[in-house]
């Protein structure tokens, strides 16, 4: 158990969440629901109609987009920096995606009407999830990127080091074939693109674990698309603070 999990379950553990005044955050606390994630569960279907929107604070959960013939790839990872859920307060209601927790862990859920009405009010909600928007896209669009141009060892370092950078810790509990799924590739060419990992001294893995050594020689063998996406959500969301910071996003 890490500790993140012995840790009491606090919403301030997700930073959307911690980032909202206290006023805002009084109006919401009494109906977040702590709901614990376990891996491979299904949050919502394509074309499902969205119930509530999923503040994470230590699990990680995976948007796919999934073609007719059932194949599926990742385009965008959920943590603690985040809320899934956007089609709800951007209008949509509904997505061409599915979400499925790709790291277990536990989050908080708020009814879609109840996120709907805050954000209506106009307030720093509507600001910060607008902001948080915006680095959810770029990095939607970079994952498409990276996809189309890069190996799947870059990728592979693309994705280790964006899932590490939202937990607390260097020991991710992940199957090839769930990896395989994120990516969209073949089982087999996540186990080279591991196994070449594993050489080199970056990673160890054994069946259903994989653990970062070296996170050094994954930033030195990753492209540019990591850097880019980590610098976007830096630059919208680098002056949130929790409420004791005080400091609030300004537009």
């Amino acid at each position: 158990m890490g500790a993140s999990d012995a840790a009491p379950h606090n919403p301030n553990q997700n930073h959307l969440l911690a980032a909202l005044p206290t006023a805002e955050f009084e109006r919401l606390a009494p109906h977040l629901e702590l709901v614990t994630m376990s891996l491979g569960e299904v949050l919502y279907e394509s074309g499902g109609q969205l119930q509530h929107v999923y503040f994470p604070t230590t699990s990680i959960l995976s948007i796919h987009y999934v073609m007719e013939d059932g194949s599926s790839a990742e385009i965008a990872g959920v943590g603690n920096e985040g809320v899934l859920g956007i089609s709800i307060f951007m209008g949509g209601n509904t997505t061409p995606s599915r979400a499925i927790v790709q790291t277990a862990g536990h989050g908080y859920r708020l009814k879609a009407q109840l996120m709907t009405e805050e954000f209506y009010r106009a307030g720093l909600m509507l600001r910060l999830m607008l902001r948080y928007t915006q680095a959810l896209i770029t990095q939607m669009s970079q994952t498409a990127v990276c996809n189309r141009y890069h190996s799947l060892e870059q990728q592979l370092c693309r994705w280790l080091l964006l899932t590490l950078d939202r937990m607390p810790t260097n020991e991710l509990i992940m199957t090839h074939e769930l990896v395989a799924s994120m990516l969209g590739v073949r089982r087999g060419g996540v186990t080279e693109a591991a196994g070449n990992l594993q050489h080199a001294g970056c990673i160890s893995y054994r069946r259903g674990h994989i653990t970062v050594l070296d996170r050094a020689g994954l930033e030195a063998r990753v492209c540019e698309c990591y850097d880019v996406v980590k610098k976007e959500f830096n630059r919208l969301l680098s002056d949130v603070r929790n409420r004791q910071g005080a400091l609030k996003i300004a537009l």
